[in-house]
């Protein structure tokens, strides 16, 4: 079963924004897969300066 996405408004000056949508475009994806796979990407780089970050389960929320 997939995960539920969470959601989340950003806002963005429209410059910025044109200008990322090139670079998605460029990279053949949508902004919304540029977003996740630059977070993706710095989850990756803190954690191999950092080590793992802790993050709770569902189980423990309850």
């Amino acid at each position: 079963m997939k995960e539920p996405l969470s959601r989340y408004s950003l806002r963005i000056p429209p410059l910025l924004l044109e200008k990322f949508g090139y670079i998605a475009e460029y990279e053949g994806r949508t902004k919304n897969r540029e977003i996740e796979q630059m977070i993706r990407r710095r989850i990756a780089d803190f954690e191999r300066e950092h080590g793992p970050i802790p993050v709770s389960t569902k189980k423990d929320k309850q």
